[in-house]
């Protein structure tokens, strides 16, 4: 045991000068997924109990109950600028109710211009060098969810990541991490949900290829290797509270409300040097179990107008509509991509194939 933290030592020591923790590393795992999830504003941390939720909260696994289930889902960003992409398998897989799923995401923008080597060392310009390149962040993750003990009240569900990162022939990236998440149904109906992701910290080992990333132009370098290889992801900690209304015989209504929080100073309403908290909020109304319609409302920013310098809270939108046909749920969302009033909104559409309703 000495001699393995020993090692562990040393290993932090020599990568110390070459490892840095950023705010915003590896965001596609953020975005979602499941037109449901997003139209809700992402308020779905107790309420996403299927394929779609180990990218919210892996505890709700457990809802998968037999058989298995499939989904997929696709959306494009900035009028078809990045593509995003998810398929996910669940199914239960023991007597005591684990399920276990691997799920696949990708974001990618393609066709992006190459213009390193548009001038050469001494100095002309010459447009046939222009060539292209994609830009992919990859991700797979392995999930498991149970019940400790066997307490039907208290789901657990971890999520086990691999990471892969590539920027054309310039650099590409690998890292692996964890999430860890629960839900507890108390005897009053409300469901008290929790998800820490990245709960050891994410760490990307980055490689650089200093010949492809970087040009000479007249004795003067540009575009020179980062010098940080190690990229570390710090944990975030989402929280969720929810309960289901029975209006009448034919709708439900469930409300979701929550907190994001990131450990690092954002532009977040609530922001110090050791947390930032941000509210979120969502609503499903369903007309029996088959109409769905949604909303939700998230990232509340605090951002500071350029023309006066002043400083006003923005917020990102959501809205979506949801059907479901025996084992088949098709589900639409559309969001506000930007802040402040931006016109650049995104579709998503989702779908789950839950073969065990198509056998029932």
């Amino acid at each position: 045991m000495k001699k393995l933290l020993f090692i562990a030592g040393m290993f932090s020591v020599i990568t110390a000068e070459a490892q840095i923790v950023r705010k915003y590393s590896n965001e596609f795992l953020n975005i979602g997924a499941g037109a449901r999830g997003l139209a809700m504003g992402g308020a779905v941390i107790t309420s996403q109990r299927d394929v779609y939720a180990p990218m919210w909260n892996p505890a709700g696994l457990i809802g998968v109950e037999r058989d298995w289930q499939g989904a997929a889902m696709h959306a494009e960003y900035f009028e078809s600028i990045a593509k995003y992409d998810y398929i996910a398998y669940a199914k239960p897989i023991d007597r005591k109710g684990g399920v276990f799923a691997i799920s696949l995401v990708r974001l990618g923008v393609d066709n992006i211009l190459n213009t390193t080597q548009l001038i050469d060392p001494e100095g002309n310009i010459d447009y046939d060098k222009i060539t292209s390149f994609s830009q992919s962040d990859y991700a797979a993750l392995f999930s498991y969810a149970f019940h400790p003990g066997g307490d039907p009240k208290l789901d657990v569900g971890v999520n086990a990541k691999l990471i892969y990162r590539n920027v054309g022939k310039f650099a590409s990236g690998y890292g692996f991490g964890f999430d860890i998440g629960a839900i507890y149904h108390a005897d009053n109906q409300w469901n008290y949900g929790a998800v820490l992701k990245d709960a050891t910290t994410t760490v990307n080992f980055w490689t650089i290829n200093q010949k492809e990333l970087s040009s000479v132009v007249n004795g003067e370098e540009f575009n020179p290797a980062p010098k940080d290889k190690l990229e570390i992801t710090m944990p975030k900690l989402n929280l969720g509270l929810s309960r289901s209304f029975e209006i009448n015989r034919d709708l439900v209504l469930q409300p979701e409300a929550g907190l994001n929080v990131d450990f690092a100073k954002t532009a977040a309403v609530i922001s110090t040097d050791f947390a930032s908290i941000t509210p979120y909020a969502g609503a499903e109304l369903s007309f029996q179990d088959m109409i769905f319609v949604r909303l939700g409302i998230n990232r509340f920013q605090t951002i500071t107008d350029i023309e006066n310098l002043n400083r006003n809270v923005s917020f990102q939108p959501s809205g979506g509509i949801g059907i479901k046909y025996q084992g088949l749920t098709l589900d639409y969302a559309i969001t506000n991509s930007g802040i402040g009033g931006s016109n650049f909104y995104s579709n998503f559409f989702s779908l789950k194939l839950d073969i065990g309703d198509f056998r029932n």
